[in-house]
C-alpha cells in the first residue's frame, strides 16, 4: 500500500479512537453504565428522564398529519429489509467459508438500547427500534459487501466517493494495473488472516 495513504489511514483511526473516548466521557457524564451488556441508569437519573416523557395521548395529539400519513410507507419497508437481511446472511454463510473470509457478526452492528430511555414513550421506543434495525442492517450489509469487494475487485474508483467503506483505503489506485496484479492476493490474504484472528477471539 502507498505509505502516504497508510499514514493518513492511521491518523483517521487515531481520530476515531479519540472520538470514542470523548463519547465515552459523555456517557459517563450522563451516568450511563453497562452491566452484562445491558444499559443501567441510577434511580435518580431515571426519575429525571421521566420528566421529559410525553404520554401516548398527548404524543398522538401533537403528531403532524404528514408523519401519520407516511408512517405506513416507512413501516412497509420492513418487508424488503427482512428480505435483504435474509439474502445477505445466506450469501455470506455459503460463500465466505469458501473464500476463507471471516463472517460478519450481526451483533456487532445491531444496537437496541434506546428502549431503556425513560423519556421515550412506547411509540417512540418502537420507532427507535425500527431505525436501529434498519441502520444496523445497512451497516451489516455494507460490511459484507465491502469484504466481498476487497476479495474480488479491490480497486478505487476514478471519482471521489462521498462515504467510502472502511476497507476502501487499502484498495489499489484506479488505473494502476501493475499494483492490482501485485496486491490482489495480499488483499485477499488480509481478509483470510482476519478470519483466523476471529476464530481465536474469545
Amino acid at each position: 500500500m502507498n505509505p502516504k495513504v497508510e499514514e493518513i489511514l492511521q491518523r483517521i483511526r487515531a481520530l476515531e479512537a479519540e472520538l470514542e473516548i470523548e463519547l465515552e466521557s459523555r456517557r459517563e457524564a450522563l451516568h450511563v453504565r453497562f452491566e452484562h451488556h445491558r444499559v443501567r441508569f441510577e434511580r435518580e437519573i431515571l426519575q429525571r428522564q421521566r420528566r421529559f416523557k410525553i404520554g401516548l395521548v398527548e404524543y398522538l395529539r401533537r403528531a403532524e398529519l404528514r408523519n401519520i400519513v407516511t408512517a405506513p410507507v416507512i413501516y412497509g419497508m420492513v418487508v424488503p429489509l427482512l428480505l435483504v437481511d435474509l439474502a445477505v446472511t445466506l450469501y455470506q454463510a455459503l460463500c465466505f467459508p469458501l473464500y476463507r473470509i471471516e463472517k460478519v457478526r450481526r451483533q456487532d452492528f445491531m444496537a437496541f438500547d434506546r428502549r431503556h430511555l425513560a423519556y421515550l414513550n412506547a411509540i417512540e421506543k418502537f420507532h427507535c427500534s425500527y431505525c436501529s434495525y434498519a441502520n444496523g442492517l445497512a451497516a451489516y450489509v455494507r460490511e459484507i459487501i465491502a469484504r466481498t469487494e476487497q476479495y474480488w475487485c479491490p480497486i478505487r474508483h476514478a471519482r471521489r466517493l462521498l462515504q467510502a467503506h472502511s476497507h476502501y483505503g487499502q484498495f489499489v489506485d484506479y488505473g494502476d494495473g501493475e499494483a492490482y496484479r501485485k496486491e490482489l492476493n495480499a488483499l485477499r490474504k488480509a481478509l483470510q488472516q482476519s478470519r483466523q484472528r476471529g476464530k481465536n477471539r474469545p
